[in-house]
């Protein structure tokens, strides 16, 4: 699992029969306390999330058997973080 910030939305008119009525947004993907990767992902949004809300990730099969549907997709975001603690030293 990875912890990602969703930094915008996705539309794909034309996709995988599969895919219709999925909603799609654009992740970063957190590197180290605040910093977050200049990669974008993008996910497969299961639970309603939005620009703005630090999300909970699955990538690879995980991502594709959630909710037993097995639908073409890489990256799933599974949860919204409502708060979290990082306390590590370097």
């Amino acid at each position: 699992m990875r912890i990602g910030k969703v930094v915008g939305n996705l539309w794909a008119t034309r996709k995988s029969e599969k895919l219709s009525g999925e909603k799609f947004l654009i992740v970063k993907i957190l590197k180290d306390k605040e910093i977050f990767t200049e990669d974008v992902f993008v996910a497969c949004d299961r639970i309603s999330a939005g620009i703005g809300d630090m999300v909970l990730l699955v990538e690879g099969s995980s991502a594709r058997k959630i909710d037993n549907t097995n639908i073409p997709i890489d990256c799933a975001i599974i949860g919204i973080i409502d708060s979290m603690e990082l306390n590590y030293e370097k």
